[in-house]
């Protein structure tokens, strides 16, 4: 055998998570939930020397049973169950941390002076790349223009995403890198904004952002990796344990497969896969990849699109747009696409997820799986998902119950979109949007997530949002709509619970049961105990994945609060 070869080998055999004894998990203040839901409590943990929980309880009890366990003392710390976001974007997270960041911008001014000081600290990037700006932030009214960007940087194409992924900025360079002029349509699901005289304006929506990102250079591997590290260690860091990637390309999956047999997966993936043309065929060969290294990785989940977002008024709605009344959104995918694409991914057996976030959207999705489940009856059983189902009529919202669907919703949305959702759909409309506790009341599983890089990966953020309908500064008073609010105890469940359960993993994750995978974190303070309103101020101070710990916070920050 080559050195090389043996080498690589030697190299996956050191990474690979084992461990050599049990541990045992004493003097800690734990929760976790059951497998129907029911809160818990214990001050101790066992674990076997493959990294599963052999039972939790009273140290009393656990301790005889201990042995020659190694011995970790929580110092009366708070220990919960490994919180698991069902949608985000790994690697975009992980991107997004070496680009030019817009997301805390208050103006178009502060916008523009963070690409001109980050295009004069990278001058030999071919392209300015970034995101995170939100017009409604900088109260413009509008969107914002090429020119403005222009007035930035002007001698390379910048390249900007909208908070939401679902809009783009370009400026002039860019532009004339993608020959976009007054003579480009509007694509298929798509939509370039124009002046008065039809010129592009430099706003893309989405289906028309490809004609700019088809221009960017790509990542390189090496980029790539180091993007995936980057977020491995800051989903870590928040308390993840789990992550729903929501839609990968072919070149992603192998990277997730060398990661994961190299023991480097720091936290578990279940990746979905971004339609189901020319890389699903390719991925999908030999089907579902199924608990893939100790459940480190699942590719088991199609990812297919229905329409935009509300910010950029991409959202498909049945009637017009309160601030916009010519517009009702854009529709990606013709109905008969989008079932024959359902039954394309069940015929491979992959559970469906489809992003649908207006009224309209959510209901082409519906009518589209009852479609699919004629031809396809026993995908019924695949748990499919509606990703975000922000705006559901009332009519509508049952249905979710007779197609065994599952909500994946964000609850970091609804207080991000508060200010901007009562402008685009009018405050009649409003009691059909991010309507959690009206989905918890008919018996839908809602998974919990955040869409990160578009909201913060911090799933204490999310947890806060679901019991308060509140930002940061207690913002509304009495919370914004807030008869739609989630117990603490159900925002916990949907972060690990009915996460885990919408990845087909409810059997070895989502709860700290005995067989169950031990995935848990400490933190610094009793989430039953404080008020709501501190909850997004919990910081993680270790993070265990299967046994083994993935992340410490420093030193100087394990103190507990109080």
């Amino acid at each position: 055998m080559r050195r090389t070869a043996l080498l690589a080998l030697l190299s996956i055999f050191l990474a690979a998570p084992a461990l050599a004894e049990r541990l045992f998990v004493h003097h800690v203040n734990g929760y976790t939930l059951d497998g129907q839901g029911r809160l818990r409590r214990f001050d101790a943990l066992l674990v076997d020397a493959a990294g599963k929980v052999i039972a939790t309880g009273s140290e009393a009890a656990l301790a005889p049973r201990a042995g020659q366990a190694r011995v970790i003392d929580g110092h009366g710390r708070t220990l919960l169950p490994g919180l698991i976001d069902a949608h985000g974007h790994v690697l975009g997270l992980g991107l997004a941390r070496t680009e030019v960041d817009l997301g805390a911008t208050h103006s178009l001014a502060e916008a523009q002076a963070r690409v001109k000081r980050y295009a004069a600290e990278h001058p030999q990037a071919p392209w300015i790349l970034g995101g995170g700006w939100n017009q409604e932030n900088w109260r413009l009214g509008r969107f914002p223009t090429a020119q403005e960007l222009d007035a930035a940087v002007a001698d390379r194409p910048v390249w900007l995403s909208r908070i939401d992924g679902h809009a783009g900025w370009a400026n002039g360079a860019a532009m004339r890198a993608a020959g976009i002029d007054r003579h480009t349509p509007d694509p298929a699901g798509g939509h370039i904004e124009r002046d008065a005289q039809g010129n592009p304006t430099g706003v893309f929506v989405d289906a028309a952002t490809a004609l700019i990102a088809a221009k960017v250079p790509a990542p390189t591997p090496a980029q790539l990796a180091a993007a995936l590290d980057s977020a491995l260690a800051e989903l870590a860091s928040v308390g993840l344990t789990g992550v729903g990637d929501a839609g990968i390309d072919l070149a992603t999956y192998r990277l997730y497969r060398q990661y994961a047999d190299a023991g480097r997966l720091s936290v578990r993936i279940d990746a979905m896969i971004h339609g189901t043309g020319a890389d699903f065929d390719a991925i999908a060969a030999d089907g579902p990849l199924v608990g893939y290294a100790d459940d480190r990785l699942n590719v088991r989940t199609v990812k297919l699109f229905a329409d935009g977002a509300l910010g950029s008024r991409g959202a498909a709605l049945l009637e017009p747009y309160a601030d916009d009344p010519g517009n009702r959104g854009l529709l990606f995918i013709a109905p008969a696409d989008l079932v024959a694409m359902m039954g394309k991914a069940f015929d491979r057996g992959y559970q469906v997820a489809v992003h649908a976030i207006g009224d309209r959207a959510n209901r082409e999705v519906l009518d589209a799986y009852a479609a699919a489940y004629r031809t396809h009856p026993q995908a019924s059983a695949l748990r499919n998902r509606i990703e975000h189902a922000q705006i559901v009529t009332a009519a509508d919202r049952p249905r979710f119950v007779d197609l065994g669907l599952i909500a994946s919703m964000q609850p970091t949305h609804a207080t991000s979109d508060m200010h901007m959702a009562e402008l685009r759909l009018g405050p009649a409309r409003l009691a059909e949007a991010y309507a959690w506790r009206s989905f918890l009341q008919q018996g839908t599983r809602i998974a919990g997530g955040s869409d990160f890089p578009v909201e913060s990966p911090n799933p204490f953020f999310g947890l806060h949002a679901a019991v308060t309908r509140q930002d940061h500064q207690g913002q509304p008073p009495g919370g914004w709509l807030p008869e739609q609010r989630m117990t603490l105890v159900e925002a916990l469940r949907a972060f690990t619970l009915d996460a885990a359960y919408a990845a087909h993993d409810e059997a070895v994750r989502g709860t700290l049961e005995p067989g169950k995978w031990a995935d848990f974190i400490l933190v610094d303070r009793d989430l039953f105990a404080i008020p709501a309103s501190a909850l997004w101020q919990t910081r993680v101070l270790e993070t265990w994945l299967g046994g083994r710990r993935v992340y410490a916070a420093p030193a100087d920050t394990q103190t507990p609060a109080h």
